[in-house]
């Protein structure tokens, strides 16, 4: 392959890339399967029980031991609480992570495919301390566990 050809190639993806570039900051290209899945209800719910039943399908969920919770037992800045959720249980389906005491309780949801290890870690914001609340639904039943985290300087808005 010539030099010149090369050439042409290398400016021929470079203009598509670009042009791709603009039409998705454009907002003319977006993924729609995450825009999709938004549970706006859910997030606009105030307490525990019923974000839980608009997410989940209902507001009861058995405690398990099967569930395993990490939290920190104090957290030094609300802003960033590490918190990692496993579980033994067959047939995961979504994994629902809420802090009670936050004005909006829902902070994560994660939805699993067929054949998934049920395991989440993520970092969450904490306005004061709360109740961690872990909620695992898998053969369409819900499981929960829960932990308390002291708070000392709170991360939303506080």
């Amino acid at each position: 392959m010539s030099i010149d050809m090369q050439r042409r190639l290398f400016l021929r993806g470079s203009l598509a890339a670009g042009a791709m570039g603009l039409a998705i900051g454009a907002g003319l290209l977006a993924p729609r399967a995450v825009l999709a899945a938004w549970p706006k209800q859910a997030f606009e719910a105030k307490k525990l029980p019923e974000a839980m039943q608009v997410l989940l399908g209902g507001d009861q969920a058995a405690k398990s031991g099967d569930i395993k919770l990490k939290v920190p037992e104090i957290a030094e800045n609300g802003a960033v609480v590490p918190v990692k959720v496993s579980t033994s249980i067959e047939n995961v389906e979504s994994i629902t992570v809420f802090a009670v005491n936050n004005p909006v309780p829902l902070v994560s949801s994660f939805q699993f495919g067929e054949g998934a290890v049920g395991l989440v870690a993520t970092r969450i914001k904490m306005g004061k301390t709360s109740d961690v609340v872990a909620v695992v639904k898998a053969g369409g039943k819900l499981y929960s566990a829960s932990e308390t985290v002291k708070v000392t300087i709170g991360g939303c808005g506080g």
